[in-house]
């Protein structure tokens, strides 16, 4: 498996490949994995292998090498860095160390990886199964060979320096919890809201909705709307301004007003739970019936 190490030598112990770095909330669902821990402190992580890897003693010298001299981590932090890249004409082989700054051991289910040129344009794009790689330990750095098959490669020119394997958040649209909600949130609700974003239709490209969750009027007349923000784009949405309409089961307008948003962001293929409390005079009809209801964006 790491026989293609042999090019890598005491003499040319250089990686070839970038670094990707990512909050471990973007990777690893389990939000009770992550620590508080002082947010500037640096992580070095150690060198571990593989326990069915048999590394030759010059290649576990360069390894070594080329681990010690990897930037440090900041805390609860991912990161995937590149080494080596080799091409076959049936797939594209990237080694790389993938590096835990958690304080404790991690294992991956679904892995969405994407290979990207000097251009950060798409070389290969596949979703690997995470599994294989075992447990990584706390604060360490696993090397690991990745293959994408040819069918996953969308790009066959490309230079073999400065090329970077990259965590693919946009491969699987996920929960965005606000901090707020985060911390408030218990543990059951935050699973319910998980598997109700993994159920939803999956959104079109570029495509912006919202899905409402629940509505209630409160007992002094406010009408509280719950919604999931949906972004379909690879961009992260900023929001300012929302004009809300809510209608009931008989298409009745039940409430209408507009809401400021500070520092309000949806990311990329996320959604994003919010509550919208309109102010009883801003409610239109009293005996409504939300047996059924629906909410838009007044264009």
């Amino acid at each position: 498996m790491f026989n293609f190490f042999s090019k890598k030598t005491k003499e040319n112990m250089k990686k070839d490949g970038l670094d990707n770095t990512v909050d471990s909330s973007a990777i690893v669902s389990d939000t009770d994995i992550k620590q508080q821990q002082d947010p500037n402190k640096e992580v070095h992580t150690q060198i571990y292998y593989h326990p069915s890897w048999n590394v030759k003693n010059e290649q576990r010298y360069v390894l070594n090498f080329l681990n010690n001299d990897l930037k440090p981590l900041r805390p609860n932090q991912l990161s995937l860095s590149g080494i080596e890249l080799f091409q076959t004409p049936k797939a594209i082989g990237v080694s790389a160390f993938v590096r835990n700054s958690l304080p404790k051991a991690i294992t991956f289910g679904e892995l969405p990886l994407i290979l990207l040129d000097e251009n950060k344009e798409v070389i290969a794009k596949q979703v690997f199964d995470g599994s294989e790689l075992g447990e990584i330990p706390a604060e360490s750095s696993m090397p690991w060979l990745f293959s994408f098959p040819k069918e996953t490669i969308k790009k066959k020119q490309f230079s073999n320096k400065n090329w970077t394997l990259a965590f693919d958040l946009t491969a699987k649209h996920r929960l965005d919890l606000a901090e707020s909600w985060e911390k408030s949130l218990p543990k059951e609700q935050k699973e319910k809201l998980e598997k109700i974003v993994e159920q939803l239709p999956k959104l079109k490209e570029n495509e912006l909705n919202m899905t409402g969750l629940q509505a209630k009027v409160a007992e002094n007349g406010d009408f509280h709307v719950t919604v999931l923000i949906r972004n379909g784009s690879e961009k992260n949405i900023t929001l300012e301004k929302v004009p809300l309409r809510v209608t009931d089961a008989v298409d009745d307008v039940v409430a209408e007003g507009g809401f400021s948003l500070d520092d309000f962001t949806v990311k990329a293929n996320t959604s994003k739970p919010w509550t919208f409390i309109f102010p009883a005079n801003l409610v239109k009809k009293n005996d409504m019936d939300l047996s059924r209801w629906r909410v838009s964006v007044i264009q």
